[in-house]
């Protein structure tokens, strides 16, 4: 959504977008570019498959974009959860 709303707003000749994830679990000294390093951690793998007419400059600003979208934030982010009891 995000890359779509962006393109249009910027007449980038964007007609789809294909996104696919793998999700593992890595040990946290594997990762060099993390910034824990024990224990293990969880990786999303992003693949995204841009069709239309697009140059490399275009394609290239499109995948800065979707590293910049609500969701890619979050999951990227610190997440805590906490979990309590409602009464019924």
């Amino acid at each position: 959504m995000t890359l779509r709303m962006y393109a249009e707003r910027k007449n980038i000749a964007l007609r789809s977008v294909k996104v696919s994830l793998t999700h593992e679990r890595i040990h946290a000294n594997d990762c060099d570019d993390c910034d824990t390093k024990k224990g293990m951690l969880d990786e999303i793998r992003s693949k995204i498959h841009l069709e239309g007419d697009l140059d490399d400059g275009q394609r290239k600003r499109l995948i800065e974009i979707a590293s910049r979208c609500p969701v890619h934030r979050m999951l990227s982010s610190e997440i805590k959860i906490r979990t309590i009891e409602v009464d019924s």
